[in-house]
Formats: structure tokens, sequence, C-alpha cells
């Protein structure tokens, strides 16, 4: 009887599941909400973390600064045209753009825009007033064939001081440039410090310019920035930094960050920020979106693999004690109800030990 009650397997059978909801609670007492238990448990793995830069590492409210035209019409019109444009896009630089619209001329109405359609990673395009127009970053510019001298070196100058441009463009060539500029979260510098120091390598990915990616990637002390990235670029990246470098996390807020998301094997969500395709695709949502929670995250995970490790062993050595013991001849009841309901107490109480993390 003794060997029975002995040789139960309760303590290592609660051991994982107590010790892995600890975890998620500890978790999501920080506003850090885990899908499942085997993502809590995979984030000790991660090797590489890639950063979606607007809404992620910035506030991802970014500013209108500057409407250049670049052609006869007037600012105001080529403004309104960008606007009615933008209206229909939920990007952060369209809503940019919008409010931008709003705060130079209140008390206009936007004009309707036909066949509207957003060309992902470059821009929108609509029928206006029987013409259509065109309104895109700079690589859409390019693909377009309307980039000259003068609008190249436009585009840079702004670029080189870290502010996102988006060009009108009628059938006829470029209208305006409006340029937009973000800021950083104060929390991002200090979230990328602690992503290095806990061994893991940072690599911001964005559909913005090369040159406006290098920019923001210096503030932050990240090496790897890659510019000019389409949702499928994002994919195709996090896919080979994965085979080369190891487990990757995936950071992100918006439709563009979707399929990367998904590649990664995690991916993170900015919940307050992100839409509803980025937290439904994410494994992992960040309530307050606040960056410096993806090394809690990581801390955490390595504590409860700890954690884990320690239950087992206690389980596991308990039982192995006690059944030498009762093979001797030496175990008594009182040694065999230690064994079975000790043991299982011992490992919850140490599973619990998580919750003040």
């Amino acid at each position: 009887l003794f060997r029975s009650v002995i040789a139960c397997p309760c303590a290592l059978v609660v051991s994982t599941p107590v010790t892995v909801v600890s975890g998620l609670a500890a978790a999501a007492r920080h506003g850090i909400l885990i899908k499942g238990g085997v993502f809590l448990e995979g984030g000790r793995k991660l090797k590489v973390m890639a950063l979606d830069k607007t809404g992620t590492l910035t506030q991802g409210k970014p500013a209108l600064t500057d409407v250049v035209p670049l052609g006869d019409m007037p600012t105001a019109q080529a403004l309104r045209i960008a606007a009615s444009l933008d209206d229909h896009s939920t990007h952060p630089v369209a809503r940019a753009l919008v409010q931008g619209w709003r705060e130079q001329q209140p008390g206009m109405s936007l004009l309707p825009a036909e066949g509207f359609r957003v060309l992902q990673g470059r821009g929108v395009q609509g029928v206006i007033d029987g013409q259509e127009w065109t309104l895109g970053n700079h690589r859409l510019a390019e693909e377009l064939g309307v980039c000259s001298a003068g609008l190249e070196a436009r585009l840079a100058a702004f670029e080189q001081a870290g502010r996102t441009a988006v060009v009108l463009i009628a059938p006829s060539g470029p209208v305006a440039i409006f340029a937009v500029a973000d800021t950083l979260r104060p929390e991002s510098a200090q979230a990328v410090t602690e992503l290095k120091a806990l061994g893991v390598e940072t690599v911001m990915l964005t559909g913005d310019n090369p040159s406006t990616a290098r920019a923001i990637a210096d503030q932050l002390g990240i090496q790897d920035a890659r510019g000019n990235l389409l949702p499928q670029d994002k994919q195709s990246l996090v896919g080979e930094l994965k085979a080369r470098l190891g487990a990757i996390g995936m950071v992100g807020d918006g439709v563009n960050d979707a399929p990367a998301l998904a590649r990664a094997d995690i991916g993170f969500a900015m919940g307050a920020a992100g839409t509803a395709t980025a937290l439904e695709t994410a494994d992992v949502a960040i309530m307050d979106d606040d960056p410096r929670k993806l090394a809690r995250f990581i801390r955490l995970s390595r504590h409860t693999a700890t954690v884990l490790k320690q239950n087992i062993t206690l389980a596991l050595g308990i039982k192995a004690v006690f059944l030498g013991l009762a093979l001797s001849g030496h175990a008594t009841l009182w040694m065999a109800v230690f064994a079975d309901m000790g043991a299982s107490l011992l490992v919850v109480f140490n599973g619990l030990r998580l919750l003040r993390k």
C-alpha cells in the first residue's frame, strides 16, 4: 500500500500546468496577454526580435510637417485631394495627412473618391472628379517612373531628416510632396538595450525608405534596419532571419505586419494601437504598447522554465527517496502521505511563486 501511495504521480502531473498557468497570470497582471502556454515556454528560445517601426518603436501618431508643391496646383487643393484619398486608409501616415488637412482647412469637406484601392506597402489610388490620382511613397514613385532628379533630391532631404514623404501623382506627373514626422516612444531605446542584455538581436523592419529607417535605428542603437519592405518582404525576411539566427519574434501593429507575425515563432502585437488583424494573428498582445515588456516577457519565460525544471526535479526526487525507503522496509504511512500530497503541495507553491514576478 505504501509503495502504491508513494509511487502516485500526482506531483509530477500537476507541476507543469500549475507553473504555466501562474506564468500566464503573472504576465496578464502586467498587461501581457499570451494566447497559450506553448508561447510562454517558447519565449526563452528567442534569438532575434524583428520590430516594425511605425506604431511599435514610434508613437504611431505622425503629424503633417510639410506640403511642397511641384507644379501649378495650389497647395490647399493638392492637400484636399490627398486627404480625400487617405481618408479611406487606416495607416498612421494617412491619418496624419487627413488630420493635417482638417487643421489647415477647417470647415472644408472631402471630395468623393471612386474606385479606391490600397497599393499594399506603397500607397493608395482612386478617382476624384473623373481623374485618377495616386498617393504613395518613394518606392511607388519610382515604380511609376515619375522620379526626376529634382524630386529625388527633395525626397532624399526629407528622408535624411527622418521624415516620411509621400507624393501625390496625377496622370501628368507629380503634383505635391507631403512629409510627416513621427516621434519615438520614450521607452523604445531602453527596450532595445534590455533585449540586447538578454542576448537577443534586434532588427527593424519598415515600409519606410531606407534613409528614414536608418535615421530612426541610429537613435535606438539598432544595427540592422531594413526599409522599403512590402508585407511579403517582411514575411520573407522573418523566414530568412529564422533560418540564419534561430527562433525569432516579430513585433507589429498593422495589417501590413500580419504575414510576418504569422511567420515568426512568436508574434507580438501592440494591443492599444494595433489593428484587429494584427491582434488576431499575433500570439502575444502588449496591451499598453510598452516595448520594454518584450524583455519582461522573455525574462518571465526563462524563469518559468527554471521553475518547471525545479518542480520536475522535486517531484521525481521526492518519489525516488521515499520509494527507496519503502523498498528497504523503512517507509511509514506519514512518509507515504508526504511523498504524495506533500510533494504535490510543494510543486504547487513553488509554481505559484511566478505570480510575484
